[in-house]
């Protein structure tokens, strides 16, 4: 039988250069194919020859990482350069984001429209029959294809994947679903991969390593204005209402007695950060939400009020929710117990058990029917 020809996204990090190998291991034809999404170097184009930072790229260190792998584990490698891809479908979701006074999750979009879609497409051009990655979750293709967290609960990366349709996952293999952090560390030990001892890379994918507030004013001015308490008090100066997302402690700059200071909305017209005090404060506990553009991965989907449990940002215990669609793409997701910073802009993805059912983007949130200034 001939072999299938899978195409794996070598990132130049242990993970992908891992799954890699076990791969080939169990007889696949494997090509590895160097995404590069953003540059330093290309984006000052854009923003008039302002200047980013002055390093050499990370991403070119990461290329050298993972034709290094290649070559350990004799597999062809291809590079291809997604930079306008990843601005247009990616990076002007996130600014428009912001400027909207959201917090979104550029990583969820970039799996969606870049990974699992110019990735896929370009990997098809080449001949591939699947597609693979380095991802911590599981699939199952008993009956229609399902996504199932991954078995290492602190890497499970289904909350990123919520947005994957069922064709796209069924193009996927994702060889560490299986398999805890610490065992694909040791695999790349004892291979003596060039990324065994790599760190895993850290914060939203094109910004990495650099000042979140910093890189952000490159893009967007920043606008400063109040502070407020719920009922009118001005008590400080906010830097610009893009900074902060519900619940934030840090970074607010506000002395004085009694309990810390967290953020309790926003009225973005009025350019007001709203901030109260505890972290318990019932103003950034809501118990509804409407979620739209959701992806939903089972070919059905049930008119009837439905019971399952959600996530509404990727390190968050499940919540048991009632669901209820209110049309194709939008969700009514009612949380059965009183849920802390829900935040328009971030993910809700929804669970039955293993199963991610998939997600969508949360844009209003209540507390007993009353709307949250969020």
């Amino acid at each position: 039988m001939e072999k299938k020809k899978v195409i794996i996204g070598l990132s130049g990090g242990v993970d992908s250069s891992v799954a890699a190998h076990l791969l080939v291991e169990v007889g696949y034809e494997v090509e590895g194919l160097f995404m590069r999404n953003w540059d330093s170097a290309t984006n000052n184009d854009f923003l008039g020859n302002k200047t980013i930072d002055d390093e050499i790229c990370p991403q070119e260190v990461d290329y050298a990482d993972a034709v290094r792998v290649a070559n350990q584990l004799g597999i062809p490698i291809h590079r291809v350069d997604f930079v306008q891809e990843y601005w247009d479908r990616v990076f002007t979701y996130f600014l428009d984001e912001y400027k909207a006074g959201r917090t979104p999750n550029p990583d969820i979009m970039c799996n969606k429209e870049i990974k699992f879609k110019a990735f896929l497409d370009h990997a098809l051009g080449l001949g591939a029959d699947l597609i693979a990655t380095g991802h911590y979750t599981r699939l199952d293709h008993n009956g229609e294809t399902r996504m199932l967290r991954g078995r290492d609960a602190n890497k499970d990366q289904s909350y990123f994947l919520s947005q994957l349709t069922r064709e796209q996952l069924a193009r996927t293999l994702f060889p560490l679903g299986h398999l805890e952090k610490s065992e694909v560390r040791a695999i790349a030990e004892r291979l003596g991969l060039a990324t065994a001892k790599k760190k895993d890379s850290t914060g939203i994918c094109f910004i990495g390593e650099r000042n979140f507030t910093d890189f952000l004013q490159n893009y967007l001015p920043a606008q400063p204005g109040k502070m407020m308490t719920l009922d009118g008090r001005e008590v400080g100066e906010h830097i610009g209402l893009m900074y902060y997302t519900i619940g934030q402690r840090k970074g607010l700059g506000i002395g004085g007695a009694g309990d810390a200071w967290f953020v309790m909305g926003k009225k973005v017209n009025e350019n007001v950060l709203l901030v109260g005090q505890g972290f318990e404060h019932d103003y950034v506990y809501a118990n509804e939400a409407i979620v739209t553009d959701v992806n939903w991965i089972p070919s059905v989907k049930s008119r009837d009020v439905y019971t399952c449990t959600a996530k509404f940002r990727y390190r968050q215990k499940d919540v048991p929710v009632e669901i209820e669609w209110m049309n194709d793409t939008t969700l009514k997701v009612s949380c059965l117990e009183p849920t802390r910073a829900i935040t328009p802009g971030q993910a809700a993805v929804f669970y039955d058990g293993e199963v991610c059912l998939g997600g969508g983007f949360v844009n209003e949130v209540f507390m007993d029917g009353d709307k949250r200034l969020y």
